[in-house]
Parts: C-alpha cells; structure tokens; sequence
C-alpha cells in the first residue's frame, strides 16, 4: 500500500473513532498539531506522512508554501467528510463499514509483514535456489501458430476442407474467422502454452511445424481451426535480470510460512455452508470475495510506489489466450 493510500486510510480510521475514548492500547502522536477540526487534531508527523505519499517521497521542506497550504486544506476538508459520515452513522452499516474493516485489516497486516521482513533479507544462496526452481517450472518451448474461428463445429469443418483443396490459411482467416486476430491472417504470435485455454495449448504441441488441425477444436469461445507455423526454444532470463524479482518471491514465501505459522497456532472455526443466505443464485456460482491484500508465493505484490492515475484498461487478448 502507497503511502498517500495508507495516509487516507488512517485519516478515515482516525475519524471513526474520533469520538471514542482513547483506550490503554491506543497509540499516541505526541506531535503538535498542524490544525484542528472539531477539535480534533491533524498532527504534524501525520500531515508529514500525507505529503511523503503525495509527492512520492518528499518532505513539506522540499515543496513550496503554496502546495503544502493545499495539502493541509485538503486534509481539513477529508476529516470534515469524514466526521460527517461518522454522524451520520455510515461507518456503522453497509458497504462502508465492511470498507473500513478490510482497510484496517490490510494496514495491519502490511505493518506486521513489514516488520518481520525487515531483518529477513533473502540470502544469494535463498535466491540462486529460487532462480533454479523458476527455471525448472519454465516452459522449454514456444510456439507461433495462428487460427481461424468460427461459430460452429460444422463450419470449422469446412474450412478444414477447403485448406485441404489448396485454399490459404491467411487468406481463409481474413474472409472467415470471428477473432481479430483476422486482420494478420489469424497469426497470434509467439507463446508459451500457458498463456492459452488448456483444449487449444494440447492441439498446438500435438502438432508438426506447418501442420493444421484435421479435426475443429472447442473452446469457450467456439471453434478453432489451428495451424502451427513454428517453435522455438525459451531464453531464461539471467539471473541479474530478475535479481529484484526473486527478493520478491523468496520475501513473500517467508511471509506465507510465518501466516501458516500464526495459523497453525489459531483456533479457526468455519460457517460458511451454516450460514442462512449465502447460497449461489440459480444458474451460476457466486464469485469469490475479495480477501486482505497478501503475498502470493507466487505473485508478490510491487513495492510501494506513489498514487498515480489509473491506467487504460488493457486490449482484449486474442480468443484462445487465458482471462
């Protein structure tokens, strides 16, 4: 979580219990206020750790007057809201509530992986066995192959048939397939087996260079004629290129050991299929919640990087490639 995202969490958690008694555990930030609101004070080490999140790292020294007098304003008006729909009891009921609960629940687990990864920096030696472990689950070969698609079983078998009679594969694929691939002949590029829906990846590696499909290939998105063009042996990255990488990986392991660890010593009871109301809808399976931000073994998160707008959704990925 970036800083100015942890910065506006806190602010919306602080104003929730703005009102409440300050317990023996809660933490005090003895330093001065740079406003009040309400009565309520913005701190100074809070109001410095907003303008780290903002500017990606500075302090209010590095910006001029002018911006850090908005930085603060906006801050007040945050709080204000805030307080408002504390009055208003929106922190107590509907999405918002659950909203604040997932936030505190991920700044608290960032804050303890933080910390019991700081003195747990991976070894050369954890990160050379790491890389040998990646490359051994890498695929050895990718493949360039393109496709015609088309709407029915039937209809994929008479293109096979007129390829049979002569016809061209990419002249066929621009006149009959529904994917846009179309527009390159059906070419799709190189790719690892992986990156395509199971029943399309099996066709392509059980056939030979310049070889097609005899028999039309189904999958959720109807049905593929496909020929392979050629294949190629994968270049592993070295080491040094993926360096930073692995750090991630072997970090996010360490931390996935230590949850089982807290795990292991919990007492977890589960409900899920006794609770009244949480039965998928006829005619389909409800979508899994989304859970605390955590580290995959897998997939570790990036480092923390400054709020920056959303970036433009990505092109929709030729037909057979996975979601």
């Amino acid at each position: 979580m970036n800083h100015l995202r942890l910065a506006l969490v806190l602010l919306a958690l602080a104003a929730v219990t703005a009102c409440q008694p300050k317990s023996a555990g809660t933490v005090s930030d003895n330093s001065p206020p740079v406003a009040t609101v309400n009565g309520a004070a913005i701190s100074r080490n809070f109001y410095d750790f907003y303008i780290k999140g903002i500017t990606g790292g500075k302090s209010p020294a590095d910006i001029t007057p002018e911006q850090r007098d908005v930085a603060l304003d906006n801050l007040i008006r945050a709080q204000i809201v805030a307080e408002q729909a504390v009055k208003d009891g929106l922190d107590k009921s509907g999405d918002s509530a659950y909203m604040l609960e997932l936030a505190r629940l991920n700044v608290l687990q960032q804050a303890v992986q933080d910390r019991y990864l700081k003195d747990r920096q991976p070894t050369e030696q954890e990160l050379r066995a790491e890389y040998e472990t990646q490359l051994a689950a890498m695929p050895k070969t990718e493949y360039h192959a393109r496709h015609i698609l088309v709407a029915t079983e039937p209809f994929a078998q008479k293109i096979i048939e007129r390829l049979d009679k002569g016809e061209k594969f990419d002249v066929l694929a621009k006149s009959e397939s529904m994917d846009s691939s179309k527009n390159n002949g059906g070419d799709l590029g190189w790719f690892t087996p992986g990156r395509m829906v199971p029943e399309f990846a099996g066709a392509v590696m059980a056939l030979k260079p310049g070889e097609y499909t005899h028999k039309p290939i189904q999958t959720q998105y109807g049905w593929h004629v496909i020929q392979l063009l050629e294949t190629r042996e994968v270049t592993p990255p070295p080491f040094e290129q993926v360096r930073q990488r692995l750090v991630q990986v072997v970090q996010a392991k360490k931390f996935r050991q230590y949850q089982d660890e807290l795990l292991r010593s919990a007492k977890v009871e589960k409900f899920l299929d006794k609770t009244a109301g949480t039965a998928p809808a006829a005619g389909g399976s409800p979508a899994a919640p989304a859970a605390p931000a955590a580290p995959a073994a897998s997939a570790p998160p990036a480092p923390p990087a400054p709020a920056a707008p959303p970036a433009p959704a990505p092109q929709q990925p030729p037909s057979p490639k996975k979601n």
